[in-house]
């Protein structure tokens, strides 16, 4: 996984990390595919970058974070995409996930509170050519109704139980995916199928996610 993918260094880091992947769990070739094409360092700054192989978050702007790349697979693969889905993403963060996600969807909706991670969300996008994602500088916690039904919902921040608000805008057969629990030490990763009956719901284990917070972020765009 690199910018230089002709590098042996480049190479070998690269079946490292799609080793690392698969050794969590994470075995859906489309996924795979799709997260050893998107490098990594692209949505990371300074230091930090060299480290884009490594399999745990890392800090990005605003005092958030970049997933470790398994969560970000786990999370992905749970979601059953293929090329016809119509995707909202809550909390944008770096970029990353969206462009995983341009990969095995159709259209991608991101929103993110933070307008300075938008931006530089949208930049890192807009250089890797994933003209099918849309970022939105706005409230996570509202979704976006105008673009509803979505066929996928995904939330990298974790809400104290499924935001019905959000679950509204999912279709009927469609899948949400978000972790669960406000507590920094206990988390939930749940995956929500939306049935012509209700709702179905399946664990797939423990994760560490910042918390859903309403409202756009006041800051001062640098």
């Amino acid at each position: 996984m690199s910018l230089h993918p002709d590098d042996p260094e480049d190479m070998e880091r690269r079946m490292r990390f799609v080793f690392a992947l698969r050794s969590s769990g994470v075995l859906d070739q489309d996924v795979l595919k799709a997260m050893e094409a998107v490098p990594r360092e692209a949505f990371l700054e300074g230091i930090f970058r060299d480290r884009a192989h490594e399999d745990t978050p890392l800090p990005i702007a605003c005092g958030q974070t970049i997933s470790q790349p398994s969560v970000v697979g786990k999370m992905t693969q749970a979601l059953a995409l293929d090329r016809r889905c119509k995707v909202l993403e809550i909390g944008t963060g770096s970029g990353y996930q969206a462009a995983i996600l341009s990969r095995l969807a159709r259209r991608v909706y991101s929103i993110e509170r933070h307008k300075d991670l938008a931006r530089a969300a949208w930049r890192a996008l807009e250089k890797l050519g994933c003209s099918n994602v849309i970022v939105v500088h706005g409230d996570g916690a509202l979704g976006l109704p105008e673009q509803a039904p979505f066929d996928r919902i995904l939330l990298t921040c974790a809400a104290e139980d499924p935001p019905k608000l959000l679950l509204d805008q999912l279709r009927p057969g469609g899948i949400m995916v978000l972790p669960v629990g406000q507590s920094a030490t206990v988390q939930t990763l749940l995956k929500i199928t939306k049935t012509e009956t209700g709702l179905e719901y399946a664990d797939l284990g423990a994760v560490r996610f910042v918390p859903l917070v309403e409202g756009v972020a006041s800051e001062v765009s640098r």
